[in-house]
């Protein structure tokens, strides 16, 4: 059994606001060392409920954890070149093939080729079309994780851009037919197997339209 970790840090960034505090000094005679946190729930390695984006949808505590934890197949896309669009053909060469209910992990191994501090790991990466989007939801998965950002729009959010719901397509097409977004995947060069058990279950906080996930895959076990 091997277990490879594919969580982003929540530890400062450009994008996203974080700030821990400390209270308590063990060795200058406080009891307890005690942390806080202050973040998004949207940065980092982390859930979309469907209401992220689908209005009167379900918040991420009726999110079921069987949906983001199980078998689960790597579509290695490691190939595509920077600024390229992703399609159904470059999907489907790269799906080993399954059962449908399983969790599809889009593996483009992006943060090898560029820092997530960077502002180019965001403005250079490759993206999905509409038709890819059709194409995962045809494949009925409990969920897509996303090791890139995958929808052409998150690099316009960096310049204050907006462009219609239905161009953000992941979010439009799988969010809408019920399919979880697992996003900001990392480390998936590590992976080693087509197919693995992978875990990437949110905080239970209920009411909110996502929230961070420790996210994981473990190889070696029958799946």
């Amino acid at each position: 059994m091997h277990i490879v970790d594919l969580s982003m840090p929540i530890a400062p960034h450009f994008r996203w606001p974080v700030e821990l505090s400390i209270k308590g000094d063990i060795a200058a005679g406080d009891q307890f060392r005690v942390s806080k946190i202050n973040g998004p729930c949207h940065g980092f390695s982390h859930v979309d409920a469907a209401a992220h984006f689908v209005a009167g949808a379900p918040t991420i505590e009726a999110t079921p954890l069987s949906q983001v934890v199980g078998p689960c197949r790597v579509l290695d896309l490691s190939g595509r070149p920077a600024n390229q669009p992703i399609g159904p053909e470059h999907l489907a060469a790269a799906d080993v093939g399954g059962a449908e209910g399983e969790i599809l992990l889009l593996a483009t191994q992006w943060n090898d080729r560029r820092d997530y501090h960077d502002k180019s790991f965001w403005t250079e990466v490759p993206w999905l079309t509409l038709e890819a989007a059709q194409w995962l939801a045809e494949r009925k998965p409990s969920a897509v994780a996303f090791d890139f950002p995958q929808d052409y729009p998150i690099r316009l959010l960096l310049e204050g851009k907006e462009v219609p719901k239905p161009e953000h397509v992941t979010h439009h097409v799988l969010l809408s037919h019920g399919v979880t977004l697992i996003e900001y995947v990392v480390n998936t060069s590590k992976l080693t197997a087509p197919r693995n058990l992978f875990s990437a279950a949110p905080l239970l906080i209920p009411n909110a339209d996502g929230a961070p996930a420790r996210i994981y895959a473990i190889e070696g076990l029958p799946v």
